[in-house]
């Protein structure tokens, strides 16, 4: 930077953005209202509000599936509900407690897209799961507010508490009765191994994209109606939705739980879809060893076993840099001091043109003006704990760009890369925290600035240390952030640095 003030534009509503994947952990599976701890009941009405994520589903004034609100745009329920994807018909009410009568507390929605899970397999019942996107956004209350979604690395042991909740007939065959209220019911988990002996006898498979509940005696299940709802255990004060009802032999019979898509099996596929304010994914630990691993049965597969060289991961924790130890700046930066750096390459030139920064384990932030002239997402690689441009870099990896989006507010914006995997994470490789909305930076505060700049040879990554300063000028904004003197040449671009 040549001039005597830089200015670095921060645009607090784009921040909201960048915390899109945290966002919904703020308000995800949180129910005031509902009072559930570990109480055996089932087949119940549902207090108001005590499910605050059910949708019900209707078409023509007729409601025939349930599901979840998972943000304020999107529902999780089955594909076999949506044998045809067309919209025509389809409102999705929220809030709602009865099927008959007045809802004081409901909103409805018609929706815009049906997505259907790819490998959703009919004869098979396998992935059945699809998300409905909202025709406008709804507002988070008591009564409405989505639930979160069980991670990828969740374990639900044999037993674990769930509920499952929905409209739908209380016995094969039998309506529910007048005005038609939420049911709940609860019941434990059914191991997959023991689910599969259960339901090999009918030749039906249960695979790992399933998870099953429910009592050998009976009597308490899903039922017709009740399909695309969800199951759901509280882990600490978070409801965390472990499955969507699927499937079952009749309902409540013994000997027979009832089967749901396993939706810690699908965090990447709905990642995909929902590429802003994602859903809040949460990892479900169950404790204890899984009793199910001891289950046997003809035909049942063999617990595979793998081993795996023990390492030290660094947790999923923002703004830690273990190898960081600075108080003066100004140098070539030591490998690791800066693990959310990023470079942002670009097929079409094949170098390095912006740097960004790790936000979160999938999200990159960085500057909109890097996409003026290829906005294209297939068109970038991200690289993550590189040091230097030129020559070895054993501490990276390279990671593609699924989606691009960019602020449209006034001024200079700023842009979100989601990558198309998550990175391991390491000493070198870890997501910066994001300043929240509403906070300040005082004047005086000491700040770092690192990037690659233009230099040459093998173009190690720089930093150098400054402070925050009034701005004092006419062009600059409450959108501004302004620091002293920044005297190292290279830093040309505000595209090519973090603060």
């Amino acid at each position: 930077m040549a001039s005597t003030r830089g200015a670095i534009r921060v645009l607090t509503a784009v921040f909201l953005l960048a915390r899109g994947c945290f966002s919904q952990l703020d308000v995800c599976g949180q129910a005031p209202l509902n009072t559930r701890n570990t109480r055996i009941v089932g087949g119940q009405n549902a207090p108001a509000g005590a499910w605050p994520w059910q949708a019900s589903l209707t078409r023509n004034g007729r409601h025939f599936c349930g599901g979840s609100l998972i943000n304020n745009d999107w529902v999780l329920t089955a594909a076999h509900c949506f044998p045809s994807t067309s919209t025509s018909g389809l409102v999705i009410f929220l809030g709602r407690q009865t099927q008959e009568g007045s809802n004081a507390n409901e909103v409805s929605r018609t929706v815009t897209q049906v997505i259907n899970h790819p490998k959703y397999n009919d004869s098979t019942s396998d992935n059945d799961i699809a998300l409905l996107q909202l025709s406008s956004s709804v507002s988070f209350t008591n009564y409405i507010r989505p639930v979160c979604l069980a991670a990828a690395s969740s374990t639900f042991n044999r037993g674990t508490d769930s509920w499952v909740t929905g409209w739908g007939t209380i016995a094969s065959g039998v309506p529910l009765p007048s005005p038609q209220t939420l049911q709940e019911v609860e019941v434990p988990v059914v191991g997959n191994r023991k689910c599969f002996c259960k339901y090999s006898v009918r030749n039906m498979g249960i695979t790992d994209n399933m998870i099953c509940a429910g009592r050998d005696e009976g009597g308490k299940d899903s039922c017709q109606g009740d399909s695309g709802g969800p199951m759901v255990s509280k882990q600490n004060n978070r409801w965390v939705q472990s499955g969507v009802v699927s499937f079952g032999i009749g309902c409540a019979l013994a000997e027979f739980p009832g089967v749901y898509a396993r939706v810690s099996q699908f965090e990447s596929w709905i990642k995909t879809q929902i590429t802003s304010n994602q859903p809040g994914f949460v990892t479900f630990t169950s404790s204890g060893t899984d009793s199910d691993l001891t289950t046997t049965c003809a035909g049942l597969p063999a617990i595979t076993t793998t081993t795996i060289a023990t390492t030290t991961v660094a947790p999923v924790v923002c703004g830690r840099a273990a190898l960081n130890s600075r108080l003066i700046g100004g140098l070539d930066v030591v490998a690791g001091v800066w693990p959310w750096m990023a470079s942002l390459h670009s097929t079409e030139r094949g170098a390095h043109v912006c740097g960004g920064t790790l936000v979160s384990e999938d999200l990159v932030l960085t500057s909109a003006n890097c996409f003026s002239s290829s906005p294209s997402a297939s068109n970038w690689t991200v690289f993550l704990g590189r040091q230097r441009q030129n020559g070895s870099n054993p501490n990276e990896v390279s990671v593609g760009v699924a989606n691009i989006t960019l602020s449209t507010l006034s001024g200079d914006n700023v842009a979100m890369l989601q990558l198309t995997r998550k990175p391991t994470l390491s000493n070198f490789i870890q997501p910066i925290c994001v300043e929240q909305d509403g906070a300040t930076i005082a004047t005086g505060t000491t700040c770092w600035v690192a990037g690659w700049g233009n230099t040459t040879g093998e173009q190690p990554l720089k930093e150098v240390q400054t402070s925050v300063v009034a701005c004092g000028n006419a062009s600059s904004s409450a959108d501004d952030i302004c620091t002293n003197t920044v005297q190292i040449e290279q830093y040309r671009h505000k595209s090519d640095m973090t603060l």
